[in-house]
């Protein structure tokens, strides 16, 4: 379990779920963008065609971004259900309560985050 006093864990577990809920709220909304386009379509023109497939690939793209930060926000909750929340992953110290006020899905320190060489 975590015992870090200098964290309170319910406000940043409830930032962790609001966040959550706004990026599924933000995928939700972009279903149609990310839809295969028809390039046999003859009514479309060639330009059209182009901005549709370059407006397909950003959709895409964003999707890919909100896939991570969802597996983040998770794994966070996870952390936090299984009490190593606050802990580093990689050199298994305490990260600042400032960094995950600023970031509560970071799993790492600064020092870890930035490829420390001791």
């Amino acid at each position: 379990m975590t015992h870090r006093p200098d964290l309170d864990l319910d406000a940043l577990r409830a930032r962790l779920v609001a966040h959550r809920d706004d990026v599924r709220a933000d995928e939700a909304s972009t279903v149609a963008d990310r839809a295969v386009v028809d390039a046999s379509d003859t009514a479309m023109g060639r330009l059209s065609r182009m901005d549709a497939l370059q407006q397909q690939a950003m959709a895409q793209a964003t999707e890919r971004r909100r896939q991570v930060e969802l597996a983040r926000i998770d794994a966070a909750l996870k952390r936090m259900d299984e009490g190593d929340y606050g802990i580093c992953l990689q050199c298994g110290e305490d990260i600042p309560a400032r960094r995950l006020a600023f970031d509560p899905a970071v799993p790492h320190c600064i020092a870890c985050a930035g490829g420390r060489k001791d």
